[in-house]
């Protein structure tokens, strides 16, 4: 049997599940918590967020959400559109100068069969990758190492995110970012 120790991950186990789900949609009720930091948002502008991945492929990985709750990617109006678009854009800047990867991967799951495990919410994976970031840990054991804590790195890519000229932090810690 394989063990990766994970301790961070106990807030996930121990969450409570009315809390986290409106309508079977925990991306609607995360941007709404008094505690962006606690919700793990890293970012926000007017019409979408940036949150952490609780069950990250690599360091820094991040989803960029709108606030809209559709799993319909033509179904975002031309200011939804453009403002994820525009916030997708700034968190690649800001992993770019958090964590100075190689590259970065984005991509949309879209519908039942695409792989996501929330399909009635469209969100936008952000990974930060790394030239040698795989190894033979997940060919020969079936076993991905994340190395780094997910506090640890929402305080990284949160600073990235504050030193914008177009960011400001709101009452709940977010970076707001103004386009």
């Amino acid at each position: 049997m394989e063990q990766l120790f994970a301790p961070w991950r106990i807030e996930w186990v121990k969450r409570d599940g009315e809390e986290a789900d409106i309508d079977g949609c925990p991306f609607c009720v995360l941007p709404d918590r008094d505690d962006a930091r606690e919700a793990r948002i890293v970012a926000e502008s007017e019409h979408a967020y940036v949150l952490l991945n609780n069950f990250p492929y690599n360091p820094g990985h991040a989803m960029v959400i709108p606030r809209a709750h559709t799993g319909e990617y033509t179904e975002l109006d031309e200011l939804v559109l453009l403002d994820h678009a525009r916030l997708k854009q700034r968190t690649i800047k800001a992993m770019e100068a958090g964590f100075a990867p190689d590259g970065v991967n984005t991509g949309l799951n879209l519908g039942d069969a695409s792989g996501g495990s929330i399909d009635d919410h469209l969100h936008t994976h952000v990974v930060p990758r790394w030239s040698g970031d795989t190894n033979f840990m997940p060919v020969t054991a079936d076993t991905k190492v994340i190395v780094q804590a997910v506090d640890d790195t929402y305080e990284q890519l949160y600073e990235a995110f504050a030193e914008g000229e177009d960011a400001t932090v709101t009452d709940s810690g977010a970076v707001h970012i103004d386009f």
